[in-house]
């Protein structure tokens, strides 16, 4: 009979797993729902739903994978592969994946300093390394214990100020968002912020994250805790989706502090400045993190010391803090990396989500107890061919954007034909590992 989870072991698993909600709700995070919600209102909350749901059910699975195996993600996909190809494709996976928290961190650290600047006449440049010292110090003293913590009070301190402002709304009622959380539908110029509201919650990094600090906890715990920490992030998202409904116009950080501040009264705005300086701190201390988590999981095979106080881990966090840095006091935003990073992610998210279902119901790797059931394989491949669509997409608005005369929409019926024919490639291998 499983043990009881206790209230203090369910809560110290919830703080523990708010990185994940720390990673995941960042200053494009904040930007893309607020946009959401001042373009098309509640229209678009099902999207941002079905998000939460689907990194559940991925982080979910990739924590599984380590508790059962005792091995990393990229322990695994070592395990896979020839030792020559192997390692070429951990190398590339790593080298992808810490790109694309390069290319975001600038606007981690921006995203934060312009949350400060909404309530502060401090410098700009000051603001910006002093989100710098403090980031680098929560890294430097190398503890996920305090790490998580810390973000845990971060995620509390974004949740307060997004769900306030959310609450002090009086255009719509708790059930109308109850009701546009289960109406499913795009209108007319929604697709692409309907793309990225998933596109910015499902990240590859994460799967990993999650993976190579899930080590040393009970399944049941990591379940609640991982999937009430997400739950949280995501109503705080949809806080953030329903504060950005105050906005008449075009929408930035400044209109929806003042439209905020109009409609809600006076200093309410600040609310925004202090949940966009939450999202960005938080941000900029999960990218580097989650980068150094990666290359431990995908590199350590290779041989060195990966320790969290380790000359390699720091080294990895510290080139992803020292690039966003960088761009920020040169307060340029890398445009043409970040597009780079949205088109790796957009061919690196499906190939992740592939191998976890397909490790997921690998036998040799995983007691028959530890391996997926038939609801959680249907829900796998459903996430599956919507990260392909999405994928698709972002690779096309990548193309179209590096190429000008390649500019346009992308075939929608193609890319989802596309996308159902690989969703049934991956069906049909998950069906024959489960007669094995």
């Amino acid at each position: 009979m499983p043990k009881t989870l206790t209230f203090r072991q369910g809560l110290s698993s919830v703080l523990f797993w708010s990185i994940i909600s720390a990673a995941f709700i960042g200053p494009g995070t904040v930007a893309t729902a607020a946009k959401a919600g001042a373009s098309f209102q509640l229209q678009l909350i099902w999207a941002l739903a079905f998000s939460i749901l689907a990194t559940i059910v991925l982080q979910e699975a990739a924590a599984r994978i380590t508790l059962a195996s005792g091995r990393s993600l990229g322990a695994i996909v070592a395990a896979q592969y020839p030792a020559a190809l192997g390692r070429r494709i951990r190398r590339g996976l790593f080298l992808a994946i810490a790109f694309g928290c390069a290319a975001y961190q600038a606007g981690n650290l921006l995203g934060a300093v312009s949350g400060l600047m909404l309530a502060s006449p401090v410098p700009y440049w000051v603001l910006l390394l002093s989100v710098g010292a403090i980031s680098i110090g929560l890294l430097w003293q190398g503890s996920t214990q305090s790490i998580t913590r810390l973000l845990a009070i971060v995620v509390a301190t974004m949740g307060f100020a997004f769900i306030g402002a959310a609450v002090l709304q009086k255009d719509y009622s708790l059930g109308q968002v109850v009701l546009n959380t289960f109406t499913v539908g795009i209108p007319e110029g929604g697709s692409l912020l309907v793309i990225g509201l998933i596109g910015t919650t499902i990240v590859p990094y994460n799967l990993f994250l999650a993976s190579g600090i899930s080590q040393g906890q009970e399944l049941r715990e990591m379940r609640w805790g991982l999937s009430l920490a997400i739950l949280i992030g995501g109503v705080i998202s949809i806080a953030i989706l329903i504060t950005g409904t105050q906005v008449a116009g075009v929408f930035t950080f400044d209109a929806l502090a003042d439209a905020v501040e109009q409609k809600l009264g006076i200093h309410t705005g600040l609310l925004v400045g202090f949940g966009l300086f939450a999202a960005g701190l938080s941000s900029a201390v999960t990218a580097p993190f989650a980068a150094a988590i990666t290359a431990r999981s995908l590199l350590e095979t290779d041989g060195g010391d990966w320790a969290p106080k380790s000359r390699n881990f720091r080294l990895v966090w510290a080139s992803i803090m020292g690039i966003g840095l960088a761009f920020g006091l040169l307060n340029v935003k890398p445009i043409p990396a970040i597009i780079l990073a949205q088109a790796i992610n957009g061919v690196l998210l499906p190939l992740v989500v592939a191998f976890l279902i397909l490790a997921v119901n690998d036998r040799r790797l995983l007691p028959a107890q530890y391996a997926n059931v038939a609801w959680q394989n249907v829900l796998a491949l459903l996430i599956f061919f919507i990260t392909c669509f999405l994928g698709l997409n972002n690779l096309w608005k990548a193309v179209s954007a590096t190429l000008p005369e390649w500019a346009g929409e992308p075939n929608l019926v193609a890319t989802l034909i596309i996308s159902l024919g690989i969703t049934m490639g991956i069906a049909g291998k998950v069906y024959s590992l489960q007669q094995k």
